[in-house]
């Protein structure tokens, strides 16, 4: 265990969590919404410190991120918990283990051993991932700074719904986040998420202002949030707000964990969602999670050259130069090697 980060002590021995947007008062001996803060006897304490429970080499165009350094692998880590309770949750089995009752698992590893495992399998970066980074901040954070000194990108795969504070710590050593903007009413964020829509655009823009590399995925859910109404709202909200270069993946839900009643996306629901996008003014929107042989692939936003060829996790042709077009030789925005 590791004392917590961004808390305060509050009357009774209650304390009051700053690391998310919940905001989580926690009297004595209980936990945060996330199951891994407790607080114990007045102080708000980390379980998850350097508990890993899953460590993988993955492409970087898993997370998705398809304008950092495309064709890299990251070293991917999670501990247990989550601030949110996805009813279609993919990684329910880790994500919700503390609510549970067993005991904290996870394999000891400090992080110095994470940088030096990402370094021998030569990754270009660190994605804390799976779960959502923001609740083993603390275990982030150390091993993002280490991984900086020596020359890793760090990355997070998150929910979007960082305190403010957290983030302006953490932004001079994080590269890049793929945020999962879920759906875009304050309904379907109460009931699917537990969590508020208001709390992730917030997040959302804190990223565009911190200058952090941005690209953002929404899941596609027949019935839930595939209405062309609140798949424009989404569009126009990241071109107006975030910019119009700020890639959007529209990907496909398949039945899972709490949310088995709604069927796969079809392909031609991600389809319309991409044109919808673009007909927002959004540059780069891909499709995601079934094979789609225009929708993967970055093209040039001035003249329409192909420039990075996808079929899934595996590239292509690349016809990008020095960071822009090899036919026009427009600027692509992104993280270039």
């Amino acid at each position: 265990m590791r004392e917590a980060m961004f808390w305060e002590k509050l009357d009774s021995d209650r304390v009051r969590c700053g690391l998310c947007r919940h905001a989580c008062v926690i009297p004595p001996g209980k936990r945060g919404i996330c199951g891994v803060r407790e607080n114990r006897e007045g102080q708000l304490l980390s379980l998850v410190y350097g508990r890993l429970i899953a460590e993988n080499i993955d492409p970087i165009e898993k997370k998705p991120l398809f304008h950092y350094r495309p064709g890299s692998r990251s070293y991917s880590i999670a501990t247990v918990g989550c601030n949110f309770h996805c009813r279609h949750c993919q990684n329910a089995e880790i994500s919700q283990w503390p609510h549970t009752g067993r005991a904290i698992p996870g394999r000891e590893v400090p992080p110095e051993e994470v940088v030096d495992a990402a370094l021998d399998a030569g990754c270009r970066s660190i994605s804390y991932t799976y779960t959502e980074p923001t609740i083993f901040y603390e275990y982030t954070y150390d091993t993002a700074l280490l991984a900086h000194e020596k020359g890793l990108g760090n990355i997070w795969v998150s929910n979007g719904y960082t305190s403010t504070a957290a983030l302006e710590r953490i932004a001079p050593v994080l590269d890049a986040v793929n945020v999962d903007l879920k759906g875009f009413t304050e309904k379907f964020y109460h009931e699917v998420a537990g969590a508020t829509l208001s709390g992730v655009l917030a997040t959302l823009r804190d990223y565009r202002r911190l200058g952090i590399w941005l690209e953002i995925t929404t899941l596609i859910i027949p019935g839930g949030n595939d209405s062309d109404e609140e798949l424009a709202a989404i569009a126009r909200f990241i071109a107006e707000e975030l910019g119009d270069q700020i890639p959007w993946h529209v990907t496909a839900f398949y039945p899972t964990y709490k949310m088995l009643d709604h069927p796969p996306t079809p392909t031609a629901t991600l389809r319309r969602a991409r044109q919808i996008g673009l007909e927002a003014g959004l540059k780069h929107v891909y499709v995601g999670n079934v094979p789609d042989a225009i929708g993967e692939n970055t093209y040039c936003p001035t003249c329409g050259e192909l420039l990075i060829e996808r079929h899934g996790f595996r590239l292509g042709e690349i016809h990008l130069e020095h960071g822009a077009c090899g036919k026009c030789r427009t600027p692509l925005t992104g993280v270039w090697d």
